[in-house]
């Protein structure tokens, strides 16, 4: 890791003093300081690797899942270039603008790419059960269930929980260990048997959930031993869904309060993600309209009929509006419906089916690469949506939501979300909703342009798409 950081900045470094300069090493440096600007790049090169350090972008803890390692990266560099023009507007040094204007975007672009390579190779590494770090479970049956799921379905985060001890309950008991994953390992409140488990699964972390009952001067000398074992405690609250943003800790008389802040669906980030909503919808209908055009000739010359699919959908706080596609089925797929429903191979309120009749040949080829969702532009633009959202439901899946899954209304429906990246149609409903509650619990617009990122991926890989 820190060698790769290494070669990505003094490949960034002397690329920006060779742009700037040449290949000419007697460049000064105006100001108070008699300076080469040959001396000043190593100089950087190494403060730019010691911030990254500082700064935590290499802790084992936030490495191969996760944005934070990349937030950490960005941080960094902008902190150690913010620095760098604090001190040079104290000492009068004249840094050419070329040099550093080169030197900021070229690295962070490369460091970048660096930790995406490296995240690549951990994720396959982990996948193939290396580079992993051994979990044992401590809590009740159902937060030992929960806690295993989560883990084991990001494996690229490195975690793989080995064994569970269940504190205060029977082995015998059917509420001990009926359908949980992991061996039973201990039942016993007591530090020496806990200990002994982890020793048994050699394993690098304790994993204690919420509820736990231990008394906290257990868990205290708990941490301790684990300490002194170079064992990690990690404390699993009873948040889920929740992303980190939203959560602050807080010091209180030797306590750690964990505060979650209520989910900001206004402001400026409203405004900034309406603007971008508009320059990149209206940038893309008039790069894209030949191709546009040329999609809804072959719609119709492979079918008769109209070109678009108009449907109406349901928006932002229930407000219904008419969703534009490009005409995927044959022209009387709706009342076709019907005779279909005894097929539906989906769940909740939602009708899937992946070998549809009513899709036409040329519909299958648009739909398996999310062509014929192009036309939602306009809707973005004209604001009825906006490109990252909720998927836009119906209006017979709104009437049969449950009361909970109705925040899904909270913010404008989208032609991309975390259900178009996460497994589009193969998803189930209740999946579905989660992700969609998750993303209005925890709207970001960073997070927004991540999806958009993802969604390019998801489209050229065709997964789940039908």
């Amino acid at each position: 890791m820190g060698g790769v950081d290494a070669l990505a900045i003094v490949i960034s470094v002397t690329a920006a003093q060779v742009i700037r300069f040449g290949f000419s090493s007697g460049a000064e440096l105006e100001g108070t300081w008699d300076a080469s600007y040959l001396s000043f790049s190593v100089f950087l090169c190494f403060a730019w690797w010691m911030f990254l350090g500082f700064f935590k972008s290499r802790d084992l803890k936030i490495l191969g899942a996760g944005p934070d390692e990349y937030k950490r990266v960005a941080m960094a560099s902008i902190y150690l270039f913010g620095l760098i023009a604090i001190i040079s507007y104290v000492f009068t040094l004249d840094l050419a603008r070329g040099y550093v204007g080169t030197a900021l975007p070229l690295g962070l672009v490369v460091l970048l790419l660096g930790r995406w390579f490296l995240r690549r190779q951990l994720a396959r590494e982990r996948a193939s059960g290396r580079s992993i770090r051994r979990v044992v479970i401590l809590g009740n049956p159902s937060a030992v269930q929960h806690l295993n799921r989560s883990l084991s379905e990001v494996p690229a985060a490195g975690y793989k929980p080995v064994a569970a001890i269940l504190p205060g309950f029977r082995l015998d008991s059917p509420a001990g260990e009926e359908g949980l994953p992991l061996p039973v390992a201990s039942v016993s409140q007591s530090i020496p048997d806990v200990l002994r488990v982890l020793e048994e699964y050699d394993a690098d972390a304790l994993a204690i959930s919420a509820g736990v009952p231990l008394k906290t001067r257990t868990v205290r000398q708990l941490g301790w031993e684990l300490a002194d074992r170079r064992i990690s405690q990690i404390m699993a609250p009873a948040l889920t869904d929740i992303a980190g943003p939203r959560i602050h800790a807080q010091p209180v008389a030797g306590l750690s309060l964990i505060h979650v802040s209520t989910p900001r669906l206004g402001g400026p980030e409203i405004f900034l993600k309406r603007s971008f909503d508009i320059v990149a919808s209206g940038i893309g209908l008039l790069v894209l309209s030949p191709f546009l055009l040329a999609f809804a000739l072959a719609v119709k010359i492979d079918d008769p009929g109209p070109a678009f699919f108009h449907q109406q959908r349901v928006g932002k706080d229930g407000e219904r509006f008419y969703m534009h596609k490009f005409r995927s089925m044959v022209v009387d797929a709706e009342a076709r419906l019907a005779k279909l429903q005894e097929q539906n191979e989906g769940s909740g309120v939602l009708f899937k089916m992946k070998d549809d009749p009513r899709i036409t040949k040329f519909g299958a080829f648009i739909r398996r690469y999310s062509i014929d969702e192009l036309p939602q532009l306009w809707n973005v633009f004209v604001g009825d949506m906006s490109l990252v959202g909720p998927r836009p439901p119906l209006p017979d899946e709104v009437a049969e939501y449950e009361q909970h899954v109705s925040r899904r209304l909270l913010v404008k429906p989208g032609i991309t979300g975390l259900w178009q990246v996460s497994g589009r149609s193969d998803l189930s409903w209740d999946e579905s909703v989660r992700l969609d509650l998750y993303y209005v619990e925890n709207w970001s617009f960073v997070q927004d342009l991540l999806i958009l990122g993802r969604t390019a991926k998801a489209v050229v890989g065709k997964d789940g798409a039908y």
